[in-house]
């Protein structure tokens, strides 16, 4: 094989490991865009639903990880809406803003300690105290 067919070859191989790369960073942000659209879904099994006037937060956990979301019971238009998960001893982990549909998911590691779930969405909003212990 002469240097010019080597050098074509290496340079058609470069070309398409690069196509490659590229078209799976692209998959993977389009299956990054499209989890929220799962209702903000957190990973583990449901261990707790905390239902209000306006909505309810939906409590997941995982090996040693708890999530949470809070859900309108009404979406649509935006109104304000949090969560927050801490876990005993820590700071919490939140997620507040103007949504339509959701607010987090929010995950914490919690290990083996209580955590402690807030949420709200307009005006109504729900507290759990210690639990998970």
């Amino acid at each position: 094989m002469s240097s010019g067919r080597i050098r074509r070859s290496l340079a058609l191989g470069a070309v398409a490991l690069a196509a490659a790369v590229l078209l799976g960073v692209a998959g993977a942000g389009a299956a990054q865009a499209q989890a929220p659209a799962s209702a903000g879904r957190c990973a583990g099994h449901k261990v707790r639903t905390l239902s209000f006037s306006t909505g309810k937060v939906v409590i997941y956990k995982s090996r040693g990880y708890v999530c949470a979301v809070t859900v309108a019971k009404r979406p649509g238009a935006r109104k304000t809406m949090s969560v927050s998960v801490q876990a005993r001893g820590n700071r919490p982990a939140r997620d507040k803003g103007r949504f339509t549909h959701h607010a987090g998911p929010v995950t914490v590691h919690a290990g083996h300690r209580c955590v402690w779930v807030k949420g709200s969405v307009g005006g109504g909003n729900t507290s759990s105290g210690w639990i998970l212990c």
